[in-house]
């Protein structure tokens, strides 16, 4: 009986935490979308647009990784959601270092289906997520 209550023991907490992660999550789909010049919405559903799936795709497994560093790195509750802002931010700022630096044209290039322009960006939000979370591991 005791190893059956210790196994659910972290059950409140876990479920505190998802709950939280699925908010921030919701949130930071809901902030890249409005600050890309692009509508991925509509070109992912409406338009089938295979690299503005691809981006998003990305920036959402790399906002996703850097999430999960930042819950196992916290120390409370606050800590995890200041880290998961942290996060988003990395994020955009991953989104504006490819837009006006390395691909000016990347929001064009995305609308017109190039799926080179989409690698790129969902690779740079991977790889930002992968070097964010590991800089929360502080």
């Amino acid at each position: 009986m005791d190893a059956v209550l210790n196994s659910i023991a972290g059950l409140q907490n876990f479920a505190l935490y998802f709950a939280i992660s699925i908010a921030l999550f919701f949130v930071f789909k809901v902030v890249y979308a409005f600050v890309t010049p692009h509508d991925e919405w509509k070109l992912v559903k409406e338009d089938k647009n295979t690299a503005a799936a691809i981006g998003f795709g990305g920036a959402m497994i790399g906002f996703s990784i850097a999430l999960a560093g930042a819950v196992t790195n916290s120390e409370f509750l606050l800590d995890y959601v200041v880290w998961g802002v942290v996060a988003i931010l990395a994020q955009l700022v991953a989104f504006a270092l490819l837009r006006f630096t390395f691909m000016p044209k990347i929001a064009e290039r995305i609308n017109n289906n190039e799926v080179s322009a989409g690698v790129m960006l969902g690779s740079m939000s991977v790889a930002v997520g992968m070097l964010n979370a590991a800089c929360m591991s502080y």
